[in-house]
């Protein structure tokens, strides 16, 4: 242990204060706290000690509701499964090579992972680890920060007692975000993206001694890791209420460049608009809204080199790809006439319209979006055909300048389109 790290273990929290905070509904709701206590029954009647660990200690000592729900057993978590299926039902997934679990909650779409207290060992930097079970004091040393590494004991008469080896508590009264070790961020440099995240979102300050550790040696294994290791930690980062600060930060830190030197910075013009009209028929999605607004401005070659980099799925490669496209033939679109405009747009996300008209304000992408996509004529293929014309190429060219009068005001009515009609005929 790195004594410039950490100092001596600190009590602050009493358990009958974990007590009333475990009891608030505002934090916990009851359902949630009964199934903790059905799983420390469990626990208790195969004679393992359980615990609640992480980020439901952090956000419960914090006064934040809890979302995060990781158990750790001092025995066989798979085995802890079982007999919870046993008993309450649902459904569990084991995974022996980590000696962990998920139990999928009966008649519901959560779940919990159930997980043995182990040692990891990193064999080679930014590698997944080697894991061997141990015990709970284990489990929270091979964790990332102090103040994820806290457990809360669930079963028997130890019930609500914190467990704090590494001062977590005592940093989070200091507000502060440090690591365990100084290869932390060696063994997985996705702690790095992590680290940011949980500054930005509780307002913490990354400790200088941590901060120092995102050197060049660090940011060298960052740069081995996957695309997709690397577009998840920059997913969730999208996802947080201050992601265009925590981008910020990142890009400070000397991250975006060592993920791909044409990583660009998030243009802060478009940092408002991450948040997105749920009122508009528009697929709401802020991962791909990130990305489409953090690569509007590269050229087609940069667009595909990052999203083959990122292992951005085909879709997501389309909207950013899209978004950029749209944004570069704008001028060329302002001033023409609605059907031009539909169908210039109709082959493009609409994802990628939206993202382009909150940059812009271009009034024709939002008309596009709300009305003139809808726009059909009246008349169909099976119209045509009983009207004694063969299926082929005039079918389009009739039924597209149909639509294209309705688009441009030239038919306002469903007569009008019949006098059009025998004129195309």
């Amino acid at each position: 242990m790195n004594q410039a790290l950490y100092k001596g273990k600190i009590d602050f929290m009493q358990k009958d204060d974990v007590l009333r905070l475990l009891r608030d509904p505002n934090l916990l709701p009851s359902e949630k706290l009964t199934l903790l206590s059905n799983i420390a029954t469990q626990a208790e009647t195969l004679g393992v000690p359980c615990y609640v660990v992480g980020g439901f200690v952090r956000d419960l000592l914090l006064g934040k509701p809890i979302n995060d729900l990781d158990v750790v057993v001092e025995g066989d978590a798979i085995n802890l499964g079982r007999k919870l299926v046993e008993v309450y039902g649902g459904k569990l997934t084991p995974h022996f090579k980590f000696h962990t679990a998920i139990w999928h909650l009966p008649n519901s779409t959560d779940f919990v992972d159930l997980i043995t207290a182990r040692k990891e060992i990193y064999e080679m930097p930014g590698a997944l680890p080697k894991v061997t079970p141990s015990t709970i004091e284990d489990d929270l040393r091979r964790r990332d920060f102090t103040i994820n590494a806290m457990a809360l004991r669930l079963d028997g008469e130890g019930f609500g007692e914190i467990l704090d080896p590494l001062d977590g508590q005592a940093d989070l009264e200091r507000r502060v975000i440090r690591v365990l070790h100084p290869r932390s961020f060696m063994d997985d440099p996705t702690r790095i993206f992590r680290a940011i995240r949980y500054e930005g979102r509780y307002s913490f300050n990354i400790e200088p001694l941590t901060l120092g550790l995102v050197d060049s040696e660090a940011l060298k294994v960052l740069h081995m890791l996957s695309g997709e290791r690397l577009r998840h930690e920059l997913d969730l980062i999208l996802e947080e209420e201050r992601a265009f600060q925590m981008v910020v930060r990142v890009a400070s830190a000397g991250v975006l460049t060592s993920i791909h030197p044409k990583m660009p910075k998030f243009n802060q013009e478009y940092a408002d608009y991450l948040e997105m009209d749920i009122q508009l028929d528009v697929p709401a999605d802020r991962r791909s809204m990130g990305f489409i607004l953090w690569f509007l401005d590269l050229t087609e070659e940069e667009i595909f080199s990052l999203a083959n980099r990122l292992d951005f799925s085909n879709q997501l490669s389309l909207d950013v790809w899209a978004g950029a496209q749209l944004m570069r033939s704008l001028p060329h679109l302002v001033g023409a006439k609605p059907s031009e405009w539909t169908y210039a747009l109709e082959k493009l996300p609409l994802l990628s319209i939206y993202a382009v008209y909150l940059i812009s304000r271009e009034n024709a992408l939002l008309s596009y979006i709300s009305f003139w996509r809808h726009v059909k004529p009246r008349t169909n293929g099976n119209d045509l055909k009983a009207m004694g014309l063969l299926p082929g190429p005039r079918f389009s060219e009739i039924l597209l300048k149909l639509r294209s009068a309705w688009l441009d005001g030239e038919v306002t009515n469903e007569s009008q389109e019949k006098e059009l009609l025998a004129k195309l005929l």
